[in-house]
């Protein structure tokens, strides 16, 4: 036959209760705040987002400036466009009239 087991003592037993549940809890916050936590997930998530969206428009930018390459290699016109706008030049014989804006003449006064 089998001996009847003793009852624990309460104070034994409680004790075993509060040790699992610190367990528990330990367990827990390392799951959340840990180095693979998911806070730790969220915030790998959204860095790599920012990044995509960072790669899209170097993405765009790089086919721009391919796109100005390609221009300047080839398009005469293009270069002549850009020589009149940004570097104020104009043909031989061409006239060139400034009129000064309203804002202009009244700094000047």
């Amino acid at each position: 036959m089998t001996a009847a087991r003793k009852p624990e003592p309460a104070g034994r037993r409680n004790l075993l209760t509060i040790c699992l549940l610190i367990v528990i809890l330990l367990m827990f916050a390392y799951a959340v705040f840990g180095s693979r936590g998911v806070l730790r997930i969220f915030q790998v998530q959204q860095q790599k987002q920012e990044l995509q969206q960072q790669l899209a428009d170097l993405k765009q930018q790089q086919q721009q400036l391919r796109t100005e390459i390609e221009r300047l290699q080839k398009d005469k016109t293009y270069w002549e466009q850009l020589a009149r706008t940004k570097l104020g030049m104009v043909r031989e014989g061409e006239l060139i009239y400034y009129l000064p804006n309203k804002d202009t003449e009244e700094k000047r006064q």
